[in-house]
């Protein structure tokens, strides 16, 4: 088996800006990706740790250096770009700056031993996996996080006063994003913890109190999906970013059976943080802009999402969204259910909905 290697390299002494070295390796004996980082620095010396518990970044996914090939050829095939978890802290290649993730441990200094200083170094791919961190550099982390709900666990009486401490941070636990998307294997009890966080903090609000329409009060029926459908038009010309959430399987289904090229982004796995929107709209307003401006810039005819909540999030919140990133908005966002009419020929019935958007999508 032949991989065809990507890998990062900057060196802050010499370097202005970060490049990739291409290596076509022949894998003969290695089984991790560890060992394939021995193989390359074997022929080209380069910065990084010799240890199975060293956090990387393969293809924009989160993982460790004992991560098994096929694993890594399973998921992502056999062309891989390796990356260190924090391109902007790189110093030495592979190698970062970690005083960012030790400083934000300075919050709860009066609640911690150094048995409880190790545990958190071992929270470290938690924190630089955090989408967060991309937005808002100042972000307690989400390793901070789920240390204090270590620390709340092992001694209650504790508990108010750390969550005291959470709720003075300006940029703190209602910033939180979903890592669920990023890690490799993730394992879904720290996302649960650190909602369980959320909760004692009273950051969460209930689904049936969401409000994404701030600003227009008008609430637009689209209908419901059909399971079966006839296409008449199939959509050949055109690229669809699809942000999946509720419905992924029947709207796959719908494209599946559409002629169209439906574009391929990481930011379209990215965590909007619905359920704290009430409590801080700001990071939902930085995700969704990042995900509609990457979809414009890949040449996206519009952006489909497949819920109700979604359409009114990014399509009528595009002032908070221009706010956030400077630049004007002006990508379609089409509902699943209209997708399907305009796709059946019904466009007559799409129309009723469409000319209700803030920026029309004028496709019929």
């Amino acid at each position: 088996m032949k991989l065809e290697i990507s890998l990062f390299k900057f060196d802050k002494n010499s370097d202005y800006l970060p490049f990739y070295t291409k290596h076509f390796l022949k894998i003969t004996n290695e089984i991790t990706l560890l060992d394939i980082l021995n193989t390359i620095n074997n022929e080209n010396p380069f910065g990084y740790e010799n240890d199975e518990n060293f956090n990387l970044v393969v293809n924009s996914i989160y993982l460790k250096a004992s991560t098994k090939i096929e694993d890594l050829v399973k998921n992502f095939g056999k062309d891989l770009t390796i990356e260190p978890i924090s391109v902007r802290r790189a110093c030495n290649d592979l190698i970062i700056n970690e005083n960012d993730f030790n400083d934000k441990l300075n919050i709860l200094d009066d609640f911690i031993s150094q048995e409880d200083k190790r545990n958190y170094q071992d929270l470290k791919q938690y924190y630089y996996a955090s989408n967060t961190l991309n937005h808002k550099s100042e972000y307690i982390g989400d390793s901070v996080l789920l240390l204090a709900a270590d620390l709340i666990q092992a001694n209650k009486e504790n508990e108010e006063a750390i969550l005291n401490i959470l709720k003075e941070q300006e940029i703190g636990a209602s910033y939180h994003t979903s890592l669920e998307k990023r890690i490799f294997n993730f394992d879904s009890s720290i996302e649960e913890k650190i909602i369980s966080i959320q909760k004692k903090l009273g950051l969460l609000n209930k689904e049936e109190e969401r409000n994404f329409r701030i600003k227009n009060t008008l609430i637009i029926d689209f209908g419901n999906l059909q399971d079966e459908t006839e296409i008449k038009h199939d959509f050949k010309d055109f690229n669809i970013a699809y942000y999946p959430a509720n419905k992924s399987e029947q709207t796959n289904s719908l494209l599946e059976k559409l002629d169209a090229k439906i574009l391929k982004l990481d930011s379209l796995k990215l965590d909007l943080a619905r359920n704290t929107f009430n409590k801080n709209q700001e990071i939902t307003y930085c995700v969704a802009t990042t995900i509609l401006l990457d979809a414009f810039d890949n040449n996206a005819d519009f952006l489909l999402v497949d819920n109700d909540d979604d359409f009114y999030l990014f399509d009528y919140n595009r002032k908070a969204l221009e706010k956030c990133s400077g630049r004007e908005v002006i990508l379609p966002v089409i509902h699943v259910n209209e997708l399907q009419k305009l796709a059946n020929g019904e466009h007559k019935l799409a129309n009723e909905t469409l000319v209700k958007h803030q920026i029309n999508p004028e496709i019929i």
